[in-house]
């Protein structure tokens, strides 16, 4: 089971007040660390897919190689 990515913006907004942020200042910093956590940040299943993505074109890629050395053997 995957889990969520949680962030709770009330937290990071008040502790960046608490050490004299202000209030816009620290609200326009939490909605732009959380677009950056949603948008751009892989996940566990992310990184799985493209593991699996790669595994499978490197399988294509050493079943051509060997086809290809099996042919030049017969050619030669």
């Amino acid at each position: 089971m995957q889990k969520a990515l949680i962030f709770d913006t009330f937290l990071y907004v008040k502790r960046l007040k608490e050490v004299g942020f202000t209030e816009q200042q620290a609200i326009v910093l939490s909605e732009i660390l959380k677009e950056l956590l949603e948008e751009q940040l892989a996940t566990k299943r992310d990184l799985k897919e493209m593991e699996t993505n790669l595994t499978v074109k490197l399988g294509f890629m050493l079943a051509s190689a060997i086809a290809l050395v099996a042919t030049l053997v017969k050619l030669l």
